[in-house]
């Protein structure tokens, strides 16, 4: 068996003919806890799409667990960007996290399964995210770190080998986000998780590598980002504060390199 979860090799994207990703190619390790960062429209969500086989590139390969991109079924969960859930939609905690049965995965034949198997497999995946004495509350009715919770339990119902997940921050305060992360942490001993980001400072909580996407891919193995992986990914000028941020024990460290490259320039004069 392979040693990777996740395998692309000079995958090729356009929408329309305007390319979104060019000649992309990366190998995520099985254990690992991958965050994918880059700005806004730099093709990260097209990049989750394509693992998950919503998207087939036009050009390149994509393996997932060891299968074709979209044959993996339930043994991947997958927490979308957009998790809106109206005011008017009576729908339960539990129910949501049900939901995410969906017969033959996600590219498969639609449809709920339901019965005492499916509130069995819900209750777990509630409990491993300590929202289960919620179950029966509407959920639009919880904060935005307990609907992010409860998401999660979604994506987790299939038990997956493999987790994504699009901005799982986007909505929630520092206070959840710092509870989030702590969970992602706990998850990630038992699966694979490539997280989605605009937020350069994910790297400074849990991830083990990174992976910086604008159109093309530069990966590293590291809870770090380069100073070149972040002037190629985020793009420079003059005065632009290049960052690198690294993972160190237990407490997080962010070391800035030369915050302004004039004052480094007029140093050397």
């Amino acid at each position: 068996m392979s040693d990777f979860a996740v395998v692309l090799q000079n995958v090729n994207f356009s929408y329309d003919g305007v390319p979104v990703l060019e000649d992309v190619s990366m190998n995520v390790r099985y254990g690992d806890f991958l965050a994918v960062l880059g700005p806004n429209g730099g093709g990260k969500s097209t990049l989750i799409k394509i693992l998950l086989g919503l998207l087939k590139p036009q050009k390149g390969t994509v393996s997932v667990l060891g299968m074709d991109a979209g044959q993996a079924g339930g043994r991947i969960g997958y927490m979308p960007q957009y998790t809106h859930v109206s005011n008017a939609v009576p729908i339960t905690v539990e129910d949501a996290v049900v939901m995410g049965l969906v017969r033959g995965g996600l590219g498969g034949v639609a449809g709920l399964r339901t019965g005492r198997d499916a509130r069995r497999k819900a209750e777990t995946a509630l409990k491993r995210v300590d929202m289960l004495a919620y179950r029966d509350r509407r959920i639009s009715g919880l904060s935005g770190g307990q609907k992010q919770r409860v998401f999660i339990a979604r994506a987790l119902v299939s038990d997956p080998e493999l987790l994504l997940l699009d901005e799982p921050t986007a909505s929630v305060d520092q206070q959840h986000r710092a509870t989030l992360f702590n969970l992602l942490r706990e998850l990630n001993r038992d699966m694979t998780i490539i997280m989605v980001s605009h937020d350069i400072s994910t790297v400074a909580t849990s991830v083990k590598s990174v992976a910086c996407v604008n159109r093309s891919l530069h990966f590293h193995d590291a809870p770090a980002i380069t100073d070149d992986m972040f002037q190629k990914t985020y793009g420079g000028v003059e005065n632009s504060c290049p960052v690198e941020l690294i993972t160190h024990g237990d407490i997080p460290h962010r070391v800035l390199e030369h915050h302004h490259l004039s004052d480094m320039k007029d140093e050397e004069e």
